[in-house]
């Protein structure tokens, strides 16, 4: 978005489904995303936040879940997603040696909305994302900061950057440069439509299995590179999905699952050193949290309809990731590492998308 050239407008339509306005996660009323990008020599790396709705969180809790396709990586708050089926904190995603400073900062911003937690209450669940941006940037400098969490929260809207931002700063995908993409669906039943989003922090994926429509565009570009990058997946993607569909959070769940579908298409193959973690929820229900004296309502979808969010699911996280590699720009980074860009390989090698 802000007039980034996206995956459309080279002519690629992913799926079948209509796309929301933005074509973004924030296309689900309510929710926004901030970022603090942190690009300065051997420091490339930043932070991504995601609200779920602008209200507090803690007293009023949304449907959710967590899907875990591959477990390699350190994100927080998955335990708890996936038992009680709701989430209480915005969601903060950096690099995988920031997690600790991310919860932390986290955790001092709910308290500091709500007094009454680890006094009459329980405490809280923060929900951290993270991925591996070692290779472009110097993770050990530990450069992200509690400042910077709080103003990535700060930050929050409903137009936000893909691309080399945020937490995607130092990111890799498909052996080029990765980062944040953002996609979303309208989802048409009989008893109304409804919005599906998806945002990817892509660092996944080898250049010779990159696919894009079918088309092996990562085999085209290796055989005209000069570079050849060493080749060994282990990465991560993170995936968040929002919608307002009426969804119980076993359901949400199956949703989840399949966002795997979406990535497969990109050429994934889902290798064991790379981490491929889903956080999801669903702004259509609002818990309360200290509810106890009344039955909770939650509506849910018939279950004979979901095929049509697992379609969307799958074609919002496809797009999201080659968004998030198109939309990206070449970094300079920790000891002079590098990784081109798609939309300038695609010029240098004269390589169509169509």
């Amino acid at each position: 978005m802000h007039n980034q050239k996206r995956i459309r407008d080279y002519g690629i339509e992913i799926g079948e489904i209509r796309t929301g306005l933005l074509n973004a996660i924030t296309d689900v009323k309510g929710v926004k995303v901030g970022h603090v990008t942190l690009s300065e020599g051997d420091m490339q790396t930043g932070v991504t936040a995601i609200l779920p709705h602008s209200g507090n969180l803690f007293k009023e809790k949304l449907i959710a879940s967590s899907y875990v396709i591959n477990g390699f990586g350190k994100s927080m708050g998955t335990i708890q997603l996936t038992e009680l089926g709701t989430i209480e904190t915005p969601i903060i995603l950096t690099n995988t040696l920031s997690t600790g400073i991310a919860a932390d900062t986290l955790i001092d911003y709910m308290l500091e909305q709500n007094p009454e937690i680890g006094r009459t209450t329980g405490t809280v669940n923060a929900v951290i994302g993270e991925c591996n941006d070692m290779i472009i940037n110097d993770i050990r400098g530990k450069f992200v900061k509690p400042e910077h969490v709080r103003e990535a929260l700060n930050k929050c809207d409903e137009v936000f950057e893909e691309g080399a931002v945020g937490a995607g700063t130092g990111m890799l995908c498909y052996s080029l440069k990765g980062g944040i993409g953002s996609a979303s669906r309208i989802m048409d039943f009989e008893f109304g439509s409804y919005t599906l989003g998806v945002l990817v922090l892509t660092n996944f994926g080898i250049l010779k299995d990159l696919m894009i429509q079918g088309n092996p565009i990562g085999q085209q570009l290796k055989q005209k590179l000069d570079e050849v990058y060493k080749e060994e997946d282990k990465g991560s993607i993170i995936t968040i999905v929002a919608t307002d569909l009426p969804v119980s959070e076993r359901q949400l769940q199956r949703i989840l699952k399949r966002t795997v579908t979406g990535l497969s298409r990109t050429g994934s193959i889902i290798t064991t050193g790379s981490g491929e973690v889903v956080f999801g929820f669903s702004t259509a229900t609002r818990i309360p949290h200290n509810e106890k004296t009344k039955l909770i309502a939650i509506p849910q979808i018939p279950e004979d309809v979901i095929d049509i969010a697992f379609r969307a699911v799958g074609e919002a996280t496809e797009e999201a990731v080659l968004n998030s590699m198109v939309t990206a720009h070449e970094i300079v980074g920790r000891d002079g590492n590098s990784r081109p860009a798609l939309k300038d390989l695609l010029e240098k090698c004269n390589i169509s998308l169509l």
